[in-house]
């Protein structure tokens, strides 16, 4: 795993697949996702080497349910005691009481889709003991105040954190950006395509400095340029 520093409070937390962010607010911590299954060993050796506690995580938000996020979060959960916190479309599925719904793959997608597959490891993951439940609009207690922004479409309780007062959104699996020439990307793998369209321009509303992907490189300045780009060309293109 690669950590790297994105700002003095926020580190990116890189895995074979996917990655995650976390904040820091004074001696607390909040983790945007938690990686795949086995993540959990790697981020906490993370939080040391950062010089944190264990037990300063207090929370691990999931922006969505597919293992390449949530992996992570029951055993971190165990460990730390921090509280888990997911979209309450999706927290069902994190517990592991309904199974989720698949996605409805374009073409082209399908082979991404199998390849990215091979990467993730085998079998299932520790579930958390309890996810508290989330809605849009509700505010979480930091970065001076993180709204929950639901942005249905790559599942149906999809959400991204936006952090006004810093200029900070993360979109959770909504926008990627691409591997190549990291341009601003509709996230790929969708349940319902025309309601992930929906939720971009949502977040491209935003105002927002630095958008931080649950895959690809974050935009580090005037991100909201970028997002407004490319909602423009969806929006020529339907």
């Amino acid at each position: 795993m690669d950590v790297v520093e994105l700002l003095p409070q926020l580190h990116l937390l890189r895995f074979r697949v996917g990655q995650a962010y976390l904040w820091r607010d004074g001696t607390e911590l909040t983790l945007i996702d938690a990686g795949p299954t086995g993540a959990d060993a790697d981020i906490g050796e993370a939080i040391r080497a950062l010089g944190h506690p264990p037990g300063s995580l207090r929370r691990i938000v999931l922006t969505h349910f597919h293992d390449d996020h949530v992996g992570g979060a029951g055993e971190l959960a165990r460990a730390t005691g921090a509280e888990v916190l997911a979209h309450c479309l999706d927290a069902p599925v994190v517990r592991g009481e309904v199974p989720g719904p698949p996605p409805v793959l374009e073409d082209w997608e399908i082979p991404l889709h199998a390849e990215a597959a091979k990467h993730l490891p085998p079998g299932g993951f520790a579930r958390p003991q309890s996810v508290t439940e989330l809605s849009d609009g509700e505010v979480l207690d930091f970065g001076d105040g993180a709204r929950v922004v639901h942005v249905p479409g790559h599942t149906h309780g999809g959400i991204a954190l936006h952090l006004p007062r810093h200029g900070v959104l993360f979109t959770g699996d909504a926008v990627a950006a691409s591997p190549v020439d990291g341009s601003v990307l509709l996230g790929v793998f969708n349940v319902d395509r025309a309601r992930a369209i929906t939720s971009f321009h949502r977040l491209a509303a935003l105002e927002t400095d630095v958008a931080c992907f649950g895959h690809g490189d974050p935009v580090l300045g005037q991100a909201a340029a970028a997002l407004r780009e490319t909602a423009d060309g969806y929006r020529a293109a339907r």
